[in-house]
């Protein structure tokens, strides 16, 4: 009886052990896995800043500058098609 009590002792320590060195194991990876994603957000900033810096810089138009634009096309094409007829028009009554 006096061998397993000696047995379950020296279990118990090697059990904390190994608990601590799973609690810091999993505080590390948690400390990493926030380290990483702070990291991810830094570069996805510094990307973006970079991308409309040089969108800027190559005189691009924004989407609703080129909106504007598409319509105001839209519009005189529909202008040019009814003047088109229009003249057809008054150039079969001449005829």
């Amino acid at each position: 009886m006096v061998k397993m009590e000696a047995v379950a002792t020296e279990v118990h320590p090697m059990t904390q052990s190994t608990n601590r060195l799973f609690d810091e194991l999993a505080k590390l990876m948690t400390d990493a896995a926030g380290a990483a994603q702070g990291l991810k957000k830094e570069v996805d900033t510094v990307v973006r800043s970079q991308a409309e810096r040089i969108l800027g810089d190559m005189n691009i138009v924004s989407r609703e500058e080129f909106e504007a634009v598409k319509a105001m096309a839209e519009k005189a094409r529909a202008e040019n098609e009814a003047l088109a007829t229009r003249v057809a028009e008054l150039e079969s009554k001449v005829k």
